[in-house]
């Protein structure tokens, strides 16, 4: 469990900027020390603990590209076509004792280990068979071409993977490749994530007039199972400030972060905020970014809590620039900077000066081909339709003051942010 002090998110300075906001959470909060070992199915998405090291080369042996003849560069055709004999045949997954000398040729397939004495294969859709079993071979072909020599893709030895890496598809490909059947990981990060509020309710209890249907709990918990984290769901606590600092207390023992969305501000009804006032201690950071407003950082037994705006789009974008680097620096992980992708404009904005901000933003294919993206056509961080119904966010620098129709912009993919 992290443990740390009840001042460790104090920041008395101006409104922080997005990268500065990100900086601040990687220097005060230290990655979990629990590892544990994991078979590689069920590797996808952890946090690597320890660097993965080539036991082979990749490929570990020499082998053919394609299927054809395999014969020695030095004996490539230079004026025209030439005659070879073929000796011997060897297919993938075979062992070969097959020793080519000049002007002979091997018939060998994609992933067979060349014989010895070659180091250059002729495609087998470019050479003529002679009925006696000979082949022709054409002029013009290059020493080496169509085998893959031994280590050129890993080298024996290479670190592979390093210690912070989340895993991907790719990465678990590249481990069996070496023969690993399980990886070092860092435990996953646990969550203990609740509601507050009488003007909210849980989907499918009855609902007043007055009252609203709980979303934002349930788009964080899918967030963050989808960075990996165990999560705790504690429901929606009553506006009651023992009942929650009881609560509070609780899973501090339990878990490495405590979330929440809303109804900590400092508002007379804001219960949350005594709560966790009376249990640890919390500040509240004013960053330059919108939608947001300022965030809730607390400490609760040592265990750091961050309490999201309520408004659902508020509650998404400042989940992705301070609760998702938050687990990150948790669970080990090397920084993942989202990049935007460079677009087309398809609208015109105007904004403040020194304030990121984030637009709501479809794309679509204009007549001439390029990829262009279009606003969503209503403003408000309540908006669930708005997240909804686009793809992604148009990311607008703090430089930035207007955006002319035509102008290229950042797109981020709603994909690449969680």
């Amino acid at each position: 469990m992290a443990q740390l002090s009840d001042d460790c998110f104090a920041f008395g300075g101006p409104m922080m900027t997005v990268d500065e906001t990100v900086a601040l959470i990687a220097a005060r909060l230290q990655p979990l020390a629990e590892v544990e070992t994991v078979p590689l199915a069920e590797a996808d998405g952890r946090i690597l603990a320890a660097d993965v090291a080539a036991p082979i080369a990749l490929p570990p042996f020499a082998n053919s590209a394609v299927d054809g003849y395999a014969i020695a560069s030095a004996d490539l055709p230079q004026d025209g076509e030439r005659r070879f004999s073929v000796r011997g045949r060897v297919e993938a997954g075979s062992r070969s004792d097959v020793v080519v000398r000049p002007g002979e040729a091997a018939r060998i397939f994609t992933g067979a280990p060349m014989p010895g004495g070659t180091d250059t294969v002729f495609m087998q859709e470019d050479v003529k068979i002679e009925a006696d079993g000979a082949v022709v071979l054409p002029a013009g072909l290059k020493a080496g071409a169509n085998m893959r020599p031994a280590g050129e893709d890993v080298a024996e030895g290479a670190i592979v993977l390093q210690a912070g890496r989340r895993l991907r598809p790719q990465d678990i490909a590249m481990a069996a490749a070496l023969g690993r059947v399980d990886l070092t990981v860092r435990r996953r990060v646990r969550v203990a994530i609740f509601s507050t509020g009488n003007e909210i309710v849980a989907p499918g209890a009855p609902r007043a007039a007055s009252q609203l249907f709980d979303s934002n709990r349930f788009m964080l918990i899918a967030m963050l199972k989808r960075l990996g984290c165990e999560v705790s769901d504690l429901n929606i606590l009553p506006d009651d400030r023992d009942a929650i600092g009881a609560s509070l207390r609780a899973v501090s023992t339990e878990h490495d972060l405590i979330l929440t969305s809303g109804g900590v501000s400092t508002g007379e009804a804001d219960f949350v905020k005594d709560a966790v006032e009376g249990a640890g201690a919390m500040v509240f950071w004013r960053i330059a970014i919108k939608p947001g407003r300022p965030v809730a950082m607390g400490v609760i037994g040592g265990v750091p809590l961050i309490g999201l705006p309520g408004n659902p789009v508020a509650s998404f974008v400042t989940f992705t620039h301070v609760a998702r680097p938050a687990i990150l620096a948790l669970a080990g992980a090397q920084p993942e900077a989202a990049m935007a992708t460079p677009v087309r404009a398809g609208f015109a904005y105007k904004k403040k000066l020194g304030r990121r901000e984030y637009v709501r933003a479809s794309l679509r294919r204009t007549a001439d081909g390029a990829l262009e993206v279009v606003k969503f056509p209503r403003e408000g961080a309540g908006l669930l339709s708005s997240l909804v119904d686009t793809d992604g966010l148009v990311e607008l620098g703090e430089e930035v003051v207007t955006v002319a129709p035509g102008e290229t912009v950042g797109f981020l993919p709603w994909a690449s942010l969680f």
